[in-house]
């Protein structure tokens, strides 16, 4: 087989990677090496950039979106038991972030992709990468007990933080910068309406929580946790009694809870290697960084560099034009790092770490005071979590 863009990995940034070219006429296959089922299976972040909400609009796959998806013009940050309301729109000339779960994107992206025949390979076993350092690059990987190979011009590494791509560059052409925090997220998903209409963050002396939603029926809540518990260790119950704890008494009251449909911990960390361009494979999304989940830029992040590379590709391909593909890695790396400064400092302000006892807590407790009455400082807040410009 042939094509002109080979995308590794069928999740939100592959998929959004595909529909981009395919909407410029450029041709791709996409491999992945789980089943569509168990992509679809996976639990992930739900507020999307404007940015995000723009690229799913440009390529048509936005229509159950904005009939399903609740837009947020602002969120509150909870601390010394009040809450205060950073306003998104008004603080960045009328910019909000939608609500909208990253399932949910995968999903349609997937029908959209199907509905004009684009072929996509699930199941793909033993998926490995090869010549990317020239300009005929393979991808070959086995299907019903068969080897199969496939050349492009140019490879794209969406396969996440354990896929095969990045691990195929030498360990010695790569700079890999990392941070790992010592604590991690206690998840539940419930079928319950969500405590509040938009998204709470909380800063307590028990430490972090966040309130969330995938609906106005459906609640995502986290607490963090130490590294060391265990899901099991976590009744219902016992969640949402912390989880009441770390709120405020109006929020507590309103708390509806109930069983949960999915609990998990995810560590927390912050990555990032460079360069994202080798030869003719280019890293995309988690194959290139994680971010904490504090500020909600992980699938964002993802959403903004394959559109960069949708508009290098398009611009060699259509307009015989490398300038593109040349500046991909120093231009997204410039958007991956002010993501990862915000995240880490957003995660920074709002936990706890356990080292640095009540003198920390003090001072993210004055940090806060003074983001919540100073307009500057707000609009800072408002600005990266609107998601900066391209």
């Amino acid at each position: 087989m042939n094509t002109q863009v080979a995308i590794i990995g069928a999740g939100p940034s592959g998929l959004l990677l595909g529909q981009l070219l395919y909407k410029a006429g450029i041709d791709n296959i996409i491999i992945e090496r789980q089943s569509a089922a168990y992509v679809l299976g996976r639990i992930r972040a739900g507020v999307l950039e404007q940015g995000t909400v723009d690229a799913l609009t440009e390529v048509g796959v936005d229509a159950r979106m904005h009939q399903e998806g609740l837009p947020h013009d602002g969120f509150d940050l909870l601390f010394k038991g009040q809450r205060h309301r950073i306003d998104l729109n008004a603080l960045t000339g009328g910019k909000r972030v939608m609500v909208y779960g990253q399932t949910e994107v995968t999903k349609d992206l997937m029908q959209a992709r199907e509905k004009v025949g684009l072929k996509t390979i699930y199941s793909a076993e033993d998926v490995a990468i090869a010549d990317f350092d020239g300009v005929h690059p393979k991808v070959s990987y086995s299907l019903d007990g068969q080897r199969h190979e496939l050349s492009a011009r140019f490879i794209a590494g969406c396969d996440g933080f354990h896929g095969v791509c990045r691990a195929s560059v030498p360990a010695d052409r790569l700079e890999t910068y990392e941070k790992v925090y010592p604590f991690g997220w206690l998840g539940v998903l419930a079928d319950v309406p969500p405590v509040a209409h938009e998204l709470i963050y909380a800063n307590t002396n028990r430490g972090f929580a966040l309130c969330s939603m995938r609906s106005m029926t459906r609640s995502r809540y986290y607490i963090q946790c130490p590294l060391t518990d265990r899901v099991d260790q976590w009744s219902d119950d016992a969640f949402w009694t912390e989880l009441r704890h770390r709120l405020d008494p109006e929020a507590a009251a309103q708390l509806v809870t109930g069983p949960s449909i999915e609990k998990s911990i995810a560590p927390l960390r912050s990555f990032v290697t460079e360069p994202m361009r080798f030869g003719s494979l280019f890293l995309a999304g988690d194959a290139a960084h994680i971010v904490p989940p504090t500020g909600a830029k992980g699938l964002n992040l993802a959403a903004s560099d394959v559109r960069y590379l949708a508009r290098a590709f398009s611009s060699y391909f259509l307009d015989k034009d490398e300038q593109g593909i040349t500046q991909y890695s120093e231009k997204a790396l410039a958007r991956v790092w002010k993501a990862e400064r915000f995240s880490w400092w957003f995660t920074s302000l709002m936990h706890q770490f356990p080292a640095e006892g009540a003198f920390n807590q003090k001072v993210q407790e004055a940090e806060l005071a003074y983001l919540v009455s100073s307009q500057a400082a707000s609009t800072a807040l408002a600005e990266n979590y609107v998601g900066l410009p391209l």
